[in-house]
């Protein structure tokens, strides 16, 4: 797999026409934000004839706005100055603290203790739920430009989460009862090996942890690697794992990431999801609404019935994290939820599985239900799919109608406080 991250991507981007100028942004915005594409999206997902509106490449490659601009500019002075790199890493690094790199009160309040410590690593935000951070896993085939976890792949060890003891991780796993569901994520657990993937599940099949029925994989390697699921060395070791785990009686759940609907179009993706069905494995597949990338009900309507078609369920489509590039990519939540609306109607009753508009804040799953009219007034109308308390879960609130809000802390409660105590 040939990769292209820093200065090996502006070569290939000066290689395939891109301008000086452009070539400039792209070496600022990726001295704060991590970029990486392989040779299978640059070959067979972008199309370098609509470039740079090509919507894939909008998903991988640099833009200058994905900073705020006094960020922008700061660094962009920097690089124009010849500045010493370890000056323009301090820099980068303090735009870092800047950008929200751990949304969702997500180390403050997710981070589980075992035995007096913290297990940085893991998070345990639902009770049902535990997240692992491989730390073998701390990066993907390729990045995309909105990714909430950005802050993995910076090099910065203080805003960076990683778990490096199996067996610490799966004896906080049986120390839970309500545990019932454990998610490797990342980055994205489908760069590990096969042997070391196998390390860190083997111990969720013993009859001691019979509890946890279903281990999910979040991954983006559908869209950006399909040959890990064909043609890599450790491919089949891979699929044979997943064989092992539904013998087990446990459920395989792929959390894939699809973004577009070109992502599906490979004869190499359609075989990799044709493998992993084959194991008994179910791949459900979400990701976030962004601008300039997929903001089209029809690019949703057209993903969503051909991952139907494939065998794929239709799980959610997020709002973008109010973190990193955000100022680039979010949308705001009025025009989300018509664009779900207007989506979810052109498609039959099997795609109409997947949820949204929902944002992943700090009380939990939040799913736009509509705007209604309340007494003359305008308001969201708001349910939790899914909370930190679990006595929340299915809880309805109202919000002020804000057409410019994009997120949850941009709306207020519109009947007095949100919930009662």
């Amino acid at each position: 797999m040939k990769v292209y991250s820093h200065e090996r991507l502006a070569r290939l981007a000066g290689q395939r026409g891109m301008p000086e100028e452009y070539l400039h942004d792209l070496r600022v915005v990726s001295s704060v934000l991590p970029f990486k594409v392989n040779q299978y999206v640059v070959d067979e997902l972008i199309d370098w004839s609509a470039v740079p509106d090509d919507p894939i490449f909008r998903l991988t490659f640099p833009h200058r706005d994905m900073l705020p601009r006094d960020i922008f500019e700061d660094l962009s002075a920097l690089h124009l100055s010849a500045a010493a790199p370890n000056v323009i890493r301090k820099a980068a690094r303090d735009a870092h603290a800047r950008l929200n790199p751990n949304p969702g009160a997500q180390l403050e309040a997710n981070v589980p203790t075992h035995d007096g410590h913290r297990l940085v690593g893991l998070q345990h935000k639902y009770a049902e739920t535990v997240l692992v951070f491989p730390s073998q896993g701390q990066t993907c085939h390729s990045y995309c430009g909105y990714c909430f976890r950005w802050a993995q792949f910076v090099g910065n060890a203080e805003i960076r989460q990683a778990a490096s003891d199996v067996s610490r991780a799966m004896a906080y796993v049986a120390q839970s009862p309500t545990v019932t569901d454990v998610l490797f994520t990342g980055g994205d657990p489908m760069i590990m090996s096969a042997p070391v993937l196998q390390r860190w599940v083997e111990p969720l099949l013993e009859p001691a942890l019979e509890r946890v029925r279903t281990i999910r994989f979040g991954t983006k390697a559908l869209s950006y690697w399909p040959a890990r699921f064909t043609t890599d060395h450790d491919a089949d070791d891979v699929l044979r794992l997943f064989e092992r785990i539904v013998a087990a009686g446990r459920h395989v759940a792929v959390m894939a990431h699809f973004s577009h609907p070109r992502e599906l179009a490979t004869p190499a993706v359609r075989e990799a999801i044709r493998r992993i069905r084959a194991t008994g494995a179910v791949i459900r597949a979400q990701a976030p609404l962004i601008a300039h990338v997929n903001d089209r009900a029809q690019d949703w309507a057209t993903m969503w019935q051909q991952l139907v078609e494939l065998g794929v369920v239709p799980y959610y489509m997020f709002v973008e994290r109010d973190t990193g590039a955000r100022s680039y990519f979010s949308v705001p939540l009025t025009r989300a939820l018509g664009i779900y609306t207007d989506a979810i109607r052109g498609v039959s009753g099997l795609a109409r599985t997947a949820r949204g508009p929902v944002m992943s804040a700090a009380p939990g799953k939040v799913l736009v239900d509509g705007v209604v009219d309340i007494a003359g007034t305008e308001v969201f109308s708001l349910r939790l799919l899914q909370a930190r308390d679990a006595r929340d879960v299915g809880r309805q609130f109202f919000a002020h109608h804000d057409p410019a809000a994009e997120w949850f802390d941009d709306l207020r409660p519109a009947l007095g406080s949100w919930w009662p105590a």
